[in-house]
């Protein structure tokens, strides 16, 4: 279980993205809003909204932010009322299958922006199904550093449940199952270490490889959608060579 760690690289490359964007306050109120409509304000009781709210906090986004957002997910403003969640199954060019996130107030507007992306870069909007390659998963991503010992992390997750366990140059990924994400989150906070993301996520079941170029056009949609105010996430299985990641 050891090895390179693609999702970590594509994470990676997201977190650059967003940050270099700005728009990530934005989504994560969104989905602060979304976590709290659908399960209530407290986190203690509403696992989703405890994980958005420390992967805000994470970002530092400021306090207010977090507690208009979770304010408008439970009836105290009118925006969390309109947000909708919706996933999209797409094919990106070269044929790698996607399935695009989105929470938005008008699902017209973002299917046409959608659609003009990735139809323009000669991918497939309509008619993809692509859901089949992909398992919802939990997610735990820890960043080497020379106080972190990859053994002992092994030993903690292992023994917290986890399904699997990628050490990687720069990161360990660990993989669970949805039912065991938090046992194994849990205890490796627990332990001490610092996680650099965890959350729930659509992971892809297989890879696939494209030459420098092609991965590059792949990306280059991938940067595209995630543009779009109204896009979360975007998951696919493309394995990023480490050139293009940079």
């Amino acid at each position: 279980m050891s090895g390179h760690s693609k999702w970590a690289t594509i994470k990676r490359a997201k977190g650059a993205n967003d940050a270099k964007r700005g728009a990530m306050f934005t989504r994560l109120g969104r989905e602060i809003t979304i976590a709290a409509k659908e399960g209530g304000g407290n986190p203690d009781s509403n696992f989703r909204l405890r994980l958005v709210i420390d992967k805000a906090r994470a970002a530092n986004m400021p306090k207010d932010n977090i507690e208009r957002a979770i304010a408008r997910g439970t009836g105290q403003g009118g925006e969390g009322e309109a947000l909708e969640e919706a996933t999209y199954e797409v094919y990106l060019p070269h044929k790698v299958p996607a399935l695009i996130n989105v929470l938005t107030d008008n699902k017209n507007r973002t299917v046409a922006e959608l659609r003009k992306t990735v139809s323009r870069a000669g991918g497939q909007f309509e008619g993809a199904a692509v859901a089949w390659q992909f398992n919802r998963q939990g997610v735990i991503v820890i960043e080497r550093t020379d106080k972190v010992n990859p053994d002992a992390v092994f030993e903690v997750a292992l023994e917290g449940g986890a399904d699997d366990i990628v050490i990687g140059d720069e990161a360990i990924e660990i993989t669970t199952s949805v039912e065991g994400f938090r046992d194994v989150r849990d205890a490796l906070a627990k332990k001490g270490y610092e996680l650099a993301s965890a959350e729930l996520a659509m992971v892809p079941s297989s890879y696939v490889e494209l030459d420098k170029d092609k991965s590059e056009q792949v990306i280059g949609v991938v940067d595209a959608l995630e543009e779009i105010d109204d896009v979360q996430n975007v998951y696919h299985n493309l394995q990023v060579p480490d050139e293009v990641a940079a």
